[in-house]
């Protein structure tokens, strides 16, 4: 492998930037929709490119390679993330809230989730209250994601049935 010199490696980078930037930009704001965030992620992707394009064998690999780089930069991005912790015991909290929706709305669904067999009650509550994903939801049921995605879509469908009923039942 020859050495590129300073120059050539330059206009390499030059090159590549001339071409995908709008690419990295776009990219950028779909993955954050917040303009400096987006801004940030482009300007460490250029950086950590600059400084690894001679890793860079096949040009024709370039715009995978730089988006590749610039949705780990953002994956960094969490990374630094530190939590903010409360002098706040979890126990004053609990306390503050309320543990049962009262209202007439809640009742209204809570009827209509009886309603559902269980096989479709599950595992709507499992995502909706629970924030399940559909995987983790197939996992805990011993079915497959095909299944429990069936599952949802199902109950979801005859929730609202369910609901639509109530509510010609209260208009009559």
């Amino acid at each position: 492998m020859t050495k590129i010199t300073d120059q050539e490696r330059q206009q390499r980078f030059d090159r590549l930037v001339a071409v995908y930037l709008n690419d990295l930009y776009r990219y950028a704001w779909w993955l954050t929709s917040d303009r400096a965030a987006a801004d940030d992620i482009v300007q460490d992707t250029l950086l950590r490119a600059w400084k690894s394009i001679d890793k860079l064998h096949n040009p024709k690999a370039a715009k995978g390679w730089l988006l590749t780089i610039l949705r780990r930069e953002n994956a960094r991005r969490f990374e630094r993330i530190q939590p903010q912790y409360s002098a706040i015991p979890v126990e004053a909290i609990e306390a503050n809230g309320q543990d049962y929706d009262t209202s007439t709305e809640a009742f209204v669904l809570r009827k209509a989730l009886e309603k559902l067999s269980p096989d479709y009650r599950e595992p709507l509550i499992m995502q909706v209250l629970w924030g399940y994903s559909q995987k983790e939801i197939a996992r805990e049921l011993g079915i497959s994601e095909a299944g429990a995605g069936t599952r949802l879509f199902r109950a979801r469908k005859r929730l609202r049935a369910v609901l639509e009923e109530q509510g010609a039942d209260r208009a009559a």
